[in-house]
């Protein structure tokens, strides 16, 4: 009997020893609810660093510490770096195979197809967000009740969520594993929505996509991936093979590139938007900027060219200063050699407009280094900017950059230079001026003007990558006498700006002998003055809103030089704003324009003629001939219910908005009574048509019907009408139009 109470009093020993340990840490779990502990199974929360990133990590120290560890990648986000803004940009590094349509401008190596702005946040829970943040609303005074209003009105998207696997080396900061994000797809690192929409792809295939590599630099990160998206086909009712796709189905395979660039702490200085100088915009809505409403805010776009700190004061005593980080072009490694050196030339001649902001050496083009030089320079890294050689059928370039959004500052911009520009540049030189330069008088041009013509399309394109706009009215300042008068021509160019789509002075005629520097394009007085306007710095203000008065009374002292107007290119009713127009008067531009054109197509047959070729070439260039004549009649045309508008601040006296006089209407359409509608017979060249199947007929007929269409149009028509209900008997009458195109009809 004692025995079994011995035993029974061990058993309810044990079963109290139980009770202790479940209560303990670490103990055994009696809650059904819990999973019981297994040998090898997973603990939540972070786990120490060196179980994360363990002896098989290869790291590359930079923005993030990168650690690869077989095929799976580990960010560790220092805790500096939280909530700080990142800009992502994405580019095809290889494009596929097929993706490009003929003739399409998408689908190259270098080309953009997705940005964002992003940061990282330390969630609840052991979490890392990824936000993608907009800067479309916005109150940057952080003490006001409106900025935690504006906030709580947008909170930002979060885009996606990650695990802390460890807290970073130091203890601090956080690793996150991003394997599955960079493998799969997603529009913060690859294809923007629209873009892919637009292109017809479905998803990333995953089986068929793979990550080549992660790169960490000090300010970025550069992620390269090749992915795999099955296209659909063109819808079959409308025949389109869309943007850039091709017309069937199928997979397409292309290396991506993403870069995750930080953007400044402090951002840079901003300036406002003036439309009386034609610089590309970034806009927000600001909320603090009116007291009693809302105010959209515009700040243009521009490099961050600053003094050394050691410089400052010999900056502000007008001493020419070098900047802390000029702005470098490196010239793509698959540029052929022999064109290299006009493009570089096309940069460094915007130097000399740096001077006039008070910088030297301020911008320059440099060869890519080669891998024996720098084995970690790439053409995909965001740092570096480049003008980038596309073997593309395309003929044309383009200038485009990336901006941060909170101050317009340029981080980057990679000038899209395609192989075909040259077919362009020659055909207009040939068609502009072959009858004054007998080196146009050919279909291959030797390289010394080839390599002066890509020269100036290089200037021309680096202009937009430093912010400016085209300036379509800047040739219109011109007096077109002028542009015959050797001396005058020769020293100031025939435009103001490289940026006017003026291309050649085609007003010279052969007996007033003017060489090629009066007949090409050039950085001028326009240009010099809106680098100035945009890249000087007047330390005395703080902000964008303290230098906006001083800014203006200078735009209205210096636009007292008729020479240094903007005309902007988006206009469609201004006769002075034009594109391929030279001149103030464009019927008297073009009637010289017509005489050259008049000695070039008698000539055709012999001047395009190539050994055994056929006469693809002639049939080619009488279309340009006869496109070119199209554009002399369109610049007339605008004259017709034209209306001027001339950009002004309240200082300024005068209107804004002009109705061309109607003197000026008039001329219009007796100019085109007299060089179209009653029949340009010098078109009608037997010669040419017995070998190109071409037609008079139709060719005169389609030039005819589509300017009457324009003039008859019903936009055309309601601003005739408008203006005569505003200035009565001083209008130019619909009435009027018609009785004077009867005469010539």
């Amino acid at each position: 009997m004692q025995l079994k109470i011995q035993s029974f009093s061990l058993t309810i020993l044990c079963l109290l020893v139980s009770v202790v340990m479940m209560a303990q840490p670490g103990g055994a779990r009696s809650d059904s609810t819990r999973r019981p502990l297994t040998p090898g199974a997973p603990s939540k929360g972070p786990k120490p660093y060196k179980e994360v990133i363990t002896s098989k990590a290869v790291t590359d120290d930079g923005l993030f510490k990168v650690h690869r560890i077989e095929d799976k990648y580990y960010f560790e986000i220092p805790e500096s770096l939280f909530g700080r803004e990142i800009l992502v940009v994405n580019r095809i590094s290889k494009a596929a195979a097929g993706m490009r349509a003929a003739g399409s401008f998408f689908g190259y190596g270098g080309d953009q197809i997705g940005q964002n702005v992003i940061r990282f946040e330390k969630g609840p829970n052991d979490k890392i967000f990824l936000r993608n943040i907009s800067f479309a609303e916005y109150s940057k005074d952080s003490t006001s009740p409106m900025f935690t209003a504006v906030n709580n009105s947008n909170i930002q998207p979060i885009a996606a969520s990650f695990d802390i696997k460890s807290l970073g080396k130091d203890s601090s900061g956080a690793v996150i594993d991003m394997t599955d994000y960079i493998n799969g797809d997603n529009d913060v690192l690859y294809f923007s929505g629209r873009l892919k929409s637009s292109l017809r792809l479905s998803s990333a295939q995953s089986d068929k996509s793979y990550v080549v590599g992660v790169k960490s630099y000090p300010i970025n990160i550069e992620i390269k991936a090749v992915k795999t998206y099955a296209q659909g086909a063109a819808p079959a009712s409308t025949g389109s093979v869309g943007r850039g796709g091709s017309s069937g189905g199928g997979n397409l395979t292309m290396e991506l590139n993403s870069s995750l660039v930080l953007l400044p702490k402090v951002p840079m200085q901003a300036r406002y938007f003036d439309p009386r100088v034609g610089y590309f915009a970034v806009q927000y809505t600001d909320f603090d900027a009116n007291p009693q409403g809302v105010k959209d805010i515009t700040l243009i776009k521009r490099w961050r060219l600053e003094p050394k700190p050691e410089d400052m004061e010999k900056y502000k005593r007008g001493e020419l200063v070098e900047p802390q980080k000029p702005i470098i072009f490196y010239i793509d490694p698959a540029t052929p050699k022999n064109w290299v050196p006009y493009l570089i030339q096309g940069v460094n001649d915007w130097k000399a407009s740096f001077e006039k902001a008070g910088f030297k050496n301020a911008i320059m083009a440099k060869l890519a280094p080669t891998k024996d030089e720098d084995s970690t320079w790439s053409l995909d890294d965001a740092r570096n900017s480049a003008i980038v050689y596309k073997p593309s059928d395309v003929a044309n370039a383009s200038g485009p950059s990336i901006a941060d959004p909170r101050s317009g500052e340029i981080m980057e911009s990679h000038i899209n230079w395609y192989h075909n520009v040259m077919e362009l540049i020659h055909d207009w030189y040939f068609v502009q001026t072959a009858a004054v330069d007998p080196g146009a008088r050919k279909m291959v041009y030797d390289d010394e003007l080839m390599g002066q013509l890509i020269r100036f399309v290089s200037s021309h394109e680096v202009g937009h990558t430093l912010g400016l706009r085209h300036n379509y009215g800047s040739s219109s300042t011109v007096p077109v006498e002028n542009l015959r008068n050797k001396n005058w021509v020769e020293k100031n160019g025939h435009t103001p700006s490289i940026m006017d789509y003026a291309r050649f002075n085609y007003v010279a005629q052969p007996e007033d002998n003017i060489g090629r520097t009066g007949l090409f394009p050039r950085i001028g007085d326009y240009d010099d003055w809106a680098i100035e306007w945009g890249y000087k710095l007047f330390p005395q203000y703080k902000d964008a809103e303290d230098e906006k008065a001083s800014l203006n009374k200078w735009a209205i002292e210096k636009l007292k030089d008729n020479r240094l107007w903007f005309g902007t290119e988006t206009n469609p009713d201004d006769p002075r704003s034009q594109s391929e127009q030279v001149g103030d008067d464009a019927m008297k531009g073009s009637m010289y324009g017509i005489k050259n054109l008049q000695r070039i197509v008698p000539n055709l047959i012999q001047w395009t003629k190539q050994p055994n070729e056929d006469y693809s070439d002639l049939k080619k260039m009488y279309g340009q001939v006869t496109s070119q004549f199209s554009r002399y009649l369109g610049h007339v045309a605008k004259y017709i219910g034209g209306i001027m508008e001339t950009p002004k601040s309240v200082e300024q006296q005068g209107a804004v908005y002009e109705i061309v006089a109607k003197a000026k209407q008039k001329e219009s359409v007796d100019f085109l009574n007299k060089q179209l509608f009653a029949t340009p017979t010098w078109l009608i060249q037997n010669d040419i048509f017995d070998r190109t199947a071409l037609s008079g007929l139709t060719t005169i007929g389609g030039l005819q019907d589509n300017i009457l269409g324009r003039i008859l149009s019903s936009r055309s028509l309601n601003k005739l009408t408008e203006a005569e209900a505003s200035l009565g008997s001083n209008a130019y009458h619909i009435t009027e139009l018609f009785s004077d195109l009867k005469k010539g009809l």
